[in-house]
Parts: C-alpha cells; sequence; structure tokens
C-alpha cells in the first residue's frame, strides 16, 4: 500500500516516511526532453534533491508510458502533464490508464467542462483513490491578449479564477494556474485544494516562452502548493546543486 506524503502525494517507495515540511515536496522537475536516455540523466544527476518528476506531452509522445513505468519503478513519483481535453468517456478511459501506471498527479483541461471533469475524478477514484486529478486553467504562456483572440472576454485573473471555482465543484483536487493568480485563488477559493504552479523561474534566469512568471519563494509565498521548474534546473551545469537552492528559496 501506498503511504500518503504531505499535501497528498503519495509515496511509491513502501516504508519511507518523508518529514513534514521538508522542501522538496514542493518541488516537481520538468522532464521536458526527448528521450528516455536524456531523462534518465537527468533524474540521476538531480538525485536525492527532488522527489517528483514531471512527463509530459514530448516525452510521452517519444517514449510511451514504459517511462512512467521504470520512474515509479524507481521510486520516484511522476506527475502526468498530458492535459486530457476531450469527450467524458474518453477522458475518463485515458485517467485509468494513467492511474494504472501508478502516476501521482496527473492534468485535464477545465475547459472540457463539468461532464468531462466529474469524469475524470470519477475514473480516478475507482482505480487509484490517492491520484491527484489537476485541472489546467489559463496556460502561463498565455496573457489577456491571446484569451481575447479566442474569445474569451475578461481578465486573465477572472478566467483562472472562474474555470478554478468549476474544477473544484467537480471533484478535482488541485488546479494548474500561475503563480501570480494563486493569492487570489486562496482568498476567494480557500486551502482545501492543490495549487500547482508553472512559468517559476529562479531569481536572473530568463522567461522563455512563460508570459507570466514569479519567481519560487514568490510562488510558495503567494499560496502555491507545488512548483514545477524545468530548464533552469534540467539545463545547469549542475542539476543537483541548482535544485538545492531552489529549496533554499522555499523551505
Amino acid at each position: 500500500m501506498q503511504a500518503i506524503l504531505p499535501h497528498g502525494i503519495p509515496s511509491n517507495t513502501p516504508g519511507k516516511d518523508r518529514r513534514k515540511g521538508d522542501p522538496r515536496e514542493k518541488l516537481i522537475v520538468a522532464l521536458d526532453v526527448s528521450t528516455a536516455a536524456a531523462a534518465q540523466q537527468i533524474v540521476a544527476a538531480v538525485g536525492d534533491s527532488a522527489l517528483t518528476y514531471k512527463v509530459g506531452m514530448q516525452l510521452y509522445t517519444a517514449e510511451g508510458p514504459q517511462l512512467v513505468r521504470d520512474l515509479v519503478a524507481s521510486g520516484r513519483r511522476v506527475f502526468l502533464d498530458l492535459k486530457y481535453h476531450d469527450i467524458p468517456n474518453t477522458v475518463a478511459a485515458a485517467v485509468r490508464e494513467a492511474a494504472k501506471l501508478g502516476v501521482s498527479m496527473l492534468t485535464v483541461h477545465a475547459a472540457g467542462g463539468r461532464k468531462m471533469l466529474r469524469a475524470a475524478v470519477d475514473a480516478a477514484r475507482a482505480t487509484n483513490p490517492a491520484l491527484i486529478v489537476l485541472a489546467v486553467t489559463v496556460l502561463t504562456s498565455l496573457d489577456e491578449s491571446d484569451l481575447g483572440e479566442i474569445g474569451v472576454q475578461g481578465t486573465v485573473l477572472d478566467e483562472v479564477l472562474r474555470l478554478s471555482g468549476l474544477s473544484v465543484a467537480n471533484g478535482c483536487q488541485g488546479i494548474v494556474a500561475s503563480a501570480r493568480e494563486a493569492s487570489t485563488l486562496r482568498t476567494k477559493l480557500g486551502k482545501d485544494f492543490a495549487i500547482v504552479t508553472p512559468g517559476v523561474r529562479p531569481a536572473g534566469s530568463g522567461h522563455g516562452d512563460q508570459a507570466r512568471v514569479l519567481t519560487p519563494a514568490e510562488a510558495i509565498a503567494a499560496g502555491a502548493s507545488y512548483i514545477v521548474v524545468g530548464r533552469p534546473i534540467t539545463e545547469a551545469a549542475d542539476p543537483a546543486a541548482e535544485a538545492r537552492a531552489i529549496l533554499s528559496q522555499i523551505a
């Protein structure tokens, strides 16, 4: 049986207890690479400075589910970030398969609507009750002009709040949003759900293709439960040292 860790992420290593307050519980390292070999090299380089790794569309498309199985078998926790968005039956089937892989967290698009969100949550609970279903609100690469181009009226914050409320009301245990919206989300919706924030960059790092960015310390202070960091760690000369530097900021 999996042990449940602080913040609700289950451990894939039976018998191992993590200390509550361990900053590693808040860090997710993004494996945004194209091969299993590259991913494994990053995991080895980071070592015990991180517990959870994000597998997204790039790596999953290139290598498929076996990489996820390998990470889980090695004791790492996997955040499967495939952003499911389809009819309810299709999404439910995909969530069941992901749950069987042993992932700890996965994403669906909040814009899929109430029926899809509920189908995803019900499928997760039926297959692995510990699996956290996260709803993606507004991608961190988008700003208000981008939203206007796709017919969404109002501010980014308005849309994040609307989609977050819909997601939490339909059973999602957390949402994915920019850290810039985290403080307002906590004020409006409370503390009984997780906020995962991509687009986090250490001070002095470039923003890349992210439009709404905060530092790790700012994101946690704003109310984020977890931060997702990719290139600043994975492209560093010493990934473990960079991860430790980030941990020191969020401790």
